[in-house]
């Protein structure tokens, strides 16, 4: 008979706290200080349009006149004061700060050259790869190290993600009662438990918004990965969508390039509602101009869009609002806005900022509680390598002939069985999941009152890594038939991965699937 207090447990494996408990624990050490770093350069880049104009303000500040010369009108102009300057990318900014300059950017000479919206005329030049939120960016991106610090980074955006879910489960108090102590910090303990108290909190209230930060970095970094993922997974083939992105203009002998208020007019007319927030002029003959449009109050820093339109024609060759799916559209105007926590304005932006200082202050708690246990393993291990005496070694030998427990091998279920078992308890997991992953992105706007579109769009990134979860667990499946249980080296464990990643699967997909391709609008 189970006594009252056993009533009162919560129903979760030893086993599964272990594992959870190695994983939180390697990882915390091996990736521990990349993350926090990581997560202190994010904070600083959260503000870093209000930070680079408040350091420059003689480039990005202009007087205000009567109105803004529109892009038409003033790339004629700069070319003829200016001949010799190469125009690759003309950023208008905010066209509705009156006091805001526009800027030409020369990806090949890293020259930032700052016009006069109102003149036409240069106020000043700078190597944008120089100052300084281009390198705290780019400590946050790469760390500095070229080519494989964009991956170091993403897969310690990944490292704070296992973290996280790993925290959480080591989180769950063994009994109801004990929630209260495990959501405060008991300031008259010792500094011991004060710090284990302080671990436990912070990782328990920040979980939310580390994790929705994790994911959407892990996004950024893996775009390659993420972005055919999400096109597949709503139906287009990501091949016709690099096909329209590498769309060439139709050069022949006679070609003429129209001027520009006629691709600025073809873009008004495909968008009325929108605006050009920045235009890529063509490389070459070839070349395209790719227009980057500005809509909407959702998010707050505006609707990002996309047209690409032939040089000679005018003809629209992509249109994001008709050739990308709605996660298309999502990925290119809310990934980044939820990753800054630009996309509610202040709000949201606060919390970002203290969610990025919560890995640095996880490193340093959870470094205090680990170094005191791996001081005193060390010096248990020193003691057990002394030799013991003969009799010692005698007794020893008696002790665990009489100790050791009889092994009594039980047949493993067959092995459909056995899936259909692990098949149905993690599809409850990933109901319970799935619903976390929803409350998550809705606390993360609800200080701002924009609570659906993160909600949604948190659901439907984590679909993505569900996805590649699952590539990953049915590979291992697939090795271990073909490879391992013909030998009996195959191993049952790798089996319940694979069935607890296919009801993920199952589950996360058919969600996507209703959220964002049933005409459901999100922005």
């Amino acid at each position: 008979m189970k006594s009252k207090n056993n009533s009162k447990s919560l129903n979760w494996a030893k086993h599964q706290k272990r594992w959870f408990g190695k994983w939180h624990l390697y990882l915390g050490i091996i990736a521990g200080a990349i993350v926090a770093f990581v997560g202190v350069t994010g904070s600083i880049l959260v503000f870093q349009d209000d930070i680079d104009r408040a350091l420059n303000p003689n480039l990005f500040d202009v007087i205000a006149q009567q109105q803004k010369m529109p892009v038409e009108e003033i790339v004629p102009l700069i070319k003829k004061n200016y001949p010799k300057l190469k125009i690759e990318y003309l950023l208008l900014g905010d066209v509705k700060n009156p006091n805001e300059a526009y800027s030409i950017i020369n990806a090949k000479t890293d020259e930032q050259v700052f016009i006069n919206p109102y003149t036409g005329k240069i106020g000043g030049k700078r190597i944008y790869t120089s100052s300084f939120i281009r390198v705290v960016t780019e400590l946050h991106r790469t760390l500095l190290i070229p080519v494989a610090g964009r991956y170091i980074c993403g897969l310690a955006s990944l490292c704070l993600l296992i973290l996280t879910i790993s925290g959480l489960r080591l989180w769950i108090p063994k009994k109801w009662k004990q929630l209260k102590s495990v959501l405060t910090v008991r300031f008259s303990g010792s500094f011991k438990r004060q710090n284990y108290d302080w671990h436990n909190s912070l990782g328990f209230y920040s979980s939310p918004i580390v994790a929705i930060l994790s994911l959407t970095g892990f996004s950024i970094t893996f775009s390659t990965l993420v972005i055919p993922l999400l096109f597949i997974l709503s139906g287009k083939s990501p091949q016709g969508v690099a096909a329209l992105l590498g769309a060439k203009s139709a050069w022949h002998a006679q070609a003429v390039p129209l001027p520009l208020k006629d691709i600025a007019a073809a873009a008004k007319e495909k968008m009325p509602n929108a605006y050009i927030g920045g235009i890529a002029f063509p490389a070459d003959k070839m070349g395209t101009y790719r227009l980057d449009m500005i809509s909407g109050n959702l998010p707050k820093v505006g609707k990002r869009e996309m047209l690409v339109v032939d040089q000679y024609t005018a003809k629209t060759l992509l249109n994001s609002r008709q050739d990308f799916p709605n996660v298309g559209n999502a990925y290119l105007s809310w990934l980044t806005p939820i990753h800054y926590g630009s996309f509610g304005g202040r709000p949201t932006q606060v919390i970002a900022i203290i969610a990025g200082l919560i890995p640095l202050a996880l490193f340093i708690t959870g470094f205090i509680i680990w170094w005191p246990r791996y001081k005193k393993q060390k010096k248990g291990k020193k003691r057990k390598t002394k030799e013991p005496t003969p009799d010692e070694q005698a007794e020893a030998i008696i002790i665990e002939k009489e100790t050791k427990p009889a092994i009594i091998k039980t047949p493993l279920p067959k092995l459909g069985r056995y899936f259909l078992i692990n098949f149905k308890s993690g599809f409850k997991y990933a109901l319970i999941i799935l619903l976390i992953s929803f409350v998550m992105g809705a606390l993360y706007g609800l200080p701002s009152g924009i609570i659906i579109q993160p909600a949604v769009f948190v659901v439907a990134f984590s679909c993505v890594m569900v996805c590649l979860n699952f590539i990953c667990a049915l590979l291992s499946e697939l090795f271990n038939i073909l490879f391992l249980l013909p030998f009996k080296k195959g191993s049952h464990k790798v089996t319940r991965y694979f069935a607890l990643s296919t009801a993920f699967l199952v589950c996360y997909v058919a969600v996507y699937v209703v959220l964002l391709n049933t005409g459901f609008e999100f922005f």
